[in-house]
């Protein structure tokens, strides 16, 4: 529980990584159908490079801790680029927010 509090993920990262891809998949085929994207090409531009940076890691399953380490921040810093991810994107939770990365380029799916 103190996990999840604190912001980490609950899932290994390759597990977490897994369930986004398919989750990213799954979302690109409904976009034929109709189904609006929860953030808009607008919201992804407003993201900073550092906060575009922590998304990109964020995609690849990082924690806040590991991306802390990548991109030589402190923990705090992190947690603040992801609290403002989330509501410049307008969305409730990094799954969201890794999704509108693959949705919008920022990420591109492994093949």
């Amino acid at each position: 529980m103190k996990i999840v509090a604190s912001g980490e993920a609950l899932l290994a990262p390759e597990v977490t990584r897994r369930v986004i891809e398919e989750f990213a998949r799954a979302t690109r085929d409904s976009a034929s159908t109709g189904i609006e994207h929860v953030a808009t090409e607008e919201a992804i531009g407003d993201l900073s490079e550092r906060e575009v940076e922590v998304l990109q890691l964020m995609a690849q399953g990082m924690s806040n801790q590991e991306i802390a380490k990548e991109l030589f921040l402190s923990s705090t810093t992190v947690k603040t680029h992801v609290s403002h991810i989330l509501t410049k994107l307008g969305v409730r939770d990094r799954v969201q927010a890794v999704v509108e990365a693959y949705d919008s380029g920022i990420v591109a799916p492994r093949g």
